[in-house]
């Protein structure tokens, strides 16, 4: 073996998981067929799913000060976020260039084999193991490892080559996104219909602004190149009536609203993770922070089979847990796309949304959507609240020093949290120990929503997801330990 598993992609997904993989002791190497990053940034800044989950693993400081804010929206309708009582704001204007910055210096400092200018030309996965026929800078030669996980985006040639079956519905219009200088225009954060489609503007540092151009009726095409500057600029003037055909283009590209989810997110010893896995239309900025959570839920469960801790019947687990996840997401993106791309038939509907989410219930329904606050894993049955849910940051006193859950996480690990010194409980977890960072500590304030209230104990998944809480679980500590952390250590 070259490598325990080779990731192909060096995106967000495939940055975050070799980060991940990395902090489980798993050698990684990362084959990435650009010679270097693009620059571009499709996504902008972050959910507060993702802001959770890099300040889990104590990435979140490598960005600086960053702007966050509770407005949201969902298909163009005005949500504020701030009704997930709580939870973290969403940051906001970070180009998506600037995270995989971030994130390819976490991975590569943990040690993760980063090489670009290699292209996989074709897999093969014999039971074994998987051999790779690569294309890279001194010419083509082969790799092997343990695992592959395809993380080359919508247009993966992992998932073609392993023969992943993706279905779905195919494009039915072009939109255009173009940062621009040397212009000014009107903020429109969120998109804005008019009689022939639909436009978004957006101010970005530096001077930069972001559009997204919908004319309603163009029919998408089969580019290999981005479009022209003044394909957008034509487009733009058709909506808006405006002239922006002397702004100076950063980068120009096209997109369209295909939706599509693989069947299965593994296949053998071949996985897929994040655009390779699901596309869809970007509405709410949901993409890259679907695809980073994918990640994280697949890191600590591959890192564990790998290092022979866990079986097989962990890693499917990442099937299951996030296949409904990515299922979710194309659902509600595809009913965004109906609302704010649809023509004047559609407004009866939107009136109605608009007066639903006044109720605060409809709003925290739809913003937990959208930023993935509402995901909740099969974890087993019971009656307490946080039971499959991810653990809300609670500040701690150890005997040692003040921490908190959140800081708990850094390393990766399964972390018992002893809420009520309960020598008994310890002991119960002790013979996981190498897996499980047992922690008894005594809880800061607990707020009445945080679903934390009399509760004497949590044991938190690697992925900061509640796995068994007491009082309230129906299964008991060791077999909620064997079955997310593998067979208890003998002798």
């Amino acid at each position: 073996m070259d490598a325990a598993v080779i990731v192909v992609g060096a995106g967000p997904a495939g940055m975050m998981l070799a980060g991940e993989l990395r902090l489980a002791g798993v050698e990684v190497v990362v084959l990435e067929r650009l010679v270097e990053r693009t620059g571009e940034s499709r996504g902008l800044g972050f959910t507060a799913r993702t802001m959770e989950v890099f300040d889990q693993r104590g990435i979140l400081p490598r960005f600086g000060e960053v702007e966050t804010s509770t407005q949201g929206h969902f298909g163009g309708l005005p949500i504020d976020f701030g009704v997930l009582e709580g939870a973290w704001q969403a940051a906001k204007t970070v180009p998506q260039s600037v995270t995989e910055t971030h994130l390819e210096q976490w991975a590569t400092g943990l040690g993760a084999d980063i090489r670009r200018g290699h292209e996989v030309l074709s897999l093969t996965d014999d039971g074994a193991g998987v051999t790779v026929e690569v294309r890279g800078p001194e010419g083509k030669h082969t790799l092997r490892a343990a695992y592959l996980v395809g993380c080359d985006g919508g247009r993966s040639s992992v998932r073609k080559a392993a023969g992943f079956d993706f279905p779905g519905t195919a494009a039915t219009m072009e939109m255009y996104l173009a940062d621009i200088k040397g212009v000014e225009l009107q903020p429109r954060m969120i998109g804005e219909t008019l009689p022939g489609g639909m436009v978004m503007v957006g101010p970005l540092p530096g001077g930069i602004t972001r559009i997204i151009v919908c004319e309603r009726g163009t029919p998408p095409q089969r580019r290999e190149t981005p479009p022209s500057w003044h394909e957008v600029a034509d487009a733009w003037k058709r909506l808006t009536g405006d002239d922006i055909a002397h702004a100076e283009p950063v980068w120009v590209s096209a997109f369209g609203n295909a939706t599509r989810q693989v069947t299965e997110y593994r296949r053998g010893r071949v996985i897929l993770a994040g655009d390779s896995a699901h596309i869809h239309l970007p509405a709410g900025g949901q993409g890259m922070n679907t695809s980073i959570q994918d990640a994280v839920n697949l890191g600590w469960k591959l890192g564990a089979v790998v290092n022979g801790t866990a079986t097989e019947e962990l890693l499917d687990s990442y099937h299951s847990e996030r296949h409904a996840v990515g299922k979710r997401l194309l659902m509600n993106t595809q009913a965004q796309g109906l609302l704010f791309l649809s023509g004047p038939e559609v407004q009866p509907l939107r009136d109605v949304l608009t007066e639903l989410i006044q109720y605060g219930e409809v709003a925290r329904h739809l913003a937990g959507m959208v930023s993935g606050l509402e995901i909740t894993y099969d974890v087993g049955t019971g009656s307490h609240p946080l039971l499959g849910k991810r653990m809300p940051a609670l500040e701690l006193t150890t005997a040692t020093r003040e921490t908190s859950s959140t800081e708990l996480l850094h390393t990766a690990r399964g972390v018992l949290l002893d809420l009520a010194d309960n020598p008994r409980l310890r002991a119960r977890a002790a013979a996981w120990s190498d897996r499980v960072d047992i922690v008894t500590a005594v809880p800061g304030e607990v707020s009445a929503t945080s679903g934390l209230r009399d509760t004497t104990a949590v044991l938190i998944r690697p992925d900061g997801h509640v796995a068994w809480a007491a009082p309230g679980s129906h299964h008991d500590l060791p077999m909620a330990l064997e079955r997310w952390f593998g067979a208890p250590l003998t002798g």
